[in-house]
């Protein structure tokens, strides 16, 4: 039977680690568990395996995969019932990194000296954000730490898994997209010029067709410097552009007002606040100052204000949903839903509900664009080097032509 490594918390606290023969990975983790103990690793010698401990942070700090990743750790030992300082502990003697010892030794430290989780975190130079700290401190102060990390691990791996389907999602056009320039670029700076010679040897004059590709090539060869630089410049002016708020809110305004763009922005943008706000409430913040926190996580700022100027109207006690209505840039259902959540006193819960809704139109929505995109560039693609193949023949036909 192969021999397994292990790192385990006892029932006594103490983070216990050996090695076990048995069947399988999974029969390790069943027999600590069995013992009452918490696995935290376990792996065949020599291979990877299962982990808890893989918490790894940049010189600049965690980025969202590894704080859910801290999260998640930090939780389990809690629901555990170990104490939090422990489980801090814990975590240290499982790192061997450097950075993340010393980040974990200062949140330790800062708790051990009296201060509260959500204030070490808040210490750690923007590591965890203003929702993360919020709902870390609302936990602290209703007594549900560990609930509230739980909730918090399901709303990062939720974000994380809707970020991750939209990149996914975009790969395959975006390498389609590449492969067909790269094609391109090829014909027309090394295939076609190959042709050059032999039209001028010939003689005669070129179909407008030939002419036109043969410059095209010519100027992607001798001046490929000068459309690099300009591209860099386009690119940079219009991040400069997004710098300054009127522009960047004119931008976003017309980024909404697209045909397709405009509606799958404004259903990820949705999914986004409606998760964030639904989690804050269920976590015991109060309305206002989940808006005020919801907000941020927008990225449109024609939307963000708009979350703004409802949650104005909340204050002085309307209605979230009548108010965020009056944009009329929200999707009706989303609306709808938020309207039967505040009517039946389950805001936090609908808001959920709405988050998973839009996830799901989300992936479709991309799904039926890519259905629509691919084929219109893979037809392009074979047009254009149609076009290219079309020109040199036409060129070899009109010259044995003209010598015949």
């Amino acid at each position: 039977m192969p021999l397994f490594e292990y790192k385990a918390v006892a029932p006594s606290g103490e983070t216990v680690q050996g090695t076990m023969e048995a069947g399988s990975l999974d029969m390790v983790v069943l027999k600590l568990q069995e013992a009452g103990n918490i696995p935290l690793h376990a792996r065949e010698q020599g291979a990877g395996g299962f982990s808890l401990s893989a918490l790894r942070m940049g010189r600049r700090g965690m980025n969202a995969r590894e704080v859910g990743e801290f999260t998640q750790q930090l939780s389990t030992l809690l629901v555990a019932g170990l104490p939090l300082d422990r489980s801090l502990q814990v975590m240290l003697e499982l790192s061997e990194n450097e950075r993340v010892n010393r980040t974990v030794t200062e949140i330790r430290d800062r708790v051990r000296s009296g201060g509260s989780l959500s204030d070490a975190l808040e210490e750690q130079h923007g590591a965890f954000n203003r929702l993360f700290v919020n709902m870390v401190r609302a936990g602290e102060v209703g007594g549900t730490l560990d609930v509230t990390l739980s909730r918090l691990t399901d709303y990062l791996e939720r974000s994380r898994d809707l970020k991750d389907s939209i990149i996914s999602a975009l790969i395959y056009p975006i390498l389609l997209l590449v492969l067909a320039a790269g094609s391109l670029i090829l014909l027309l700076v090394y295939v076609i010029p190959q042709f050059t010679p032999i039209f001028e040897e010939l003689g005669g004059d070129l179909p407008l067709i030939t002419k036109l590709v043969l410059g095209v090539g010519s100027i992607l060869q001798n001046f490929w410097w000068a459309i690099v630089l300009v591209t860099f410049l386009v690119v940079m002016q219009f991040r400069r552009m997004l710098a300054d708020p009127e522009k960047r809110f004119a931008w976003d305004t017309r980024v909404l007002s697209m045909k397709w763009v405009g509606d799958l922005v404004g259903k990820i943008e949705i999914a986004r606040l409606s998760r964030t706000l639904g989690t804050l409430l269920t976590n015991g913040v109060p309305l206002l100052g989940a808006l005020s926190i919801a907000r941020n996580v927008l990225s449109n700022t024609v939307l963000r204000k708009d979350v703004t100027d409802a949650s104005r109207e909340v204050k002085t006690g309307g209605s979230l949903a009548h108010n965020l209505a009056k944009s009329g840039r929200f999707p009706r259902l989303a609306l709808q839903m938020i309207s039967v959540g505040e009517e039946t006193g389950q805001l936090d819960a609908m808001l959920l509900k709405v988050s998973d809704t839009y996830d799901v139109e989300v992936r479709n929505t991309i799904d039926r664009l890519l259905s629509v995109f691919t084929p219109v560039v893979t037809l392009l693609l074979a047009v254009l080097i149609g076009t290219i193949v079309l020109s040199v023949l036409v060129a070899i036909l009109s010259i044995n032509d003209l010598v015949g």
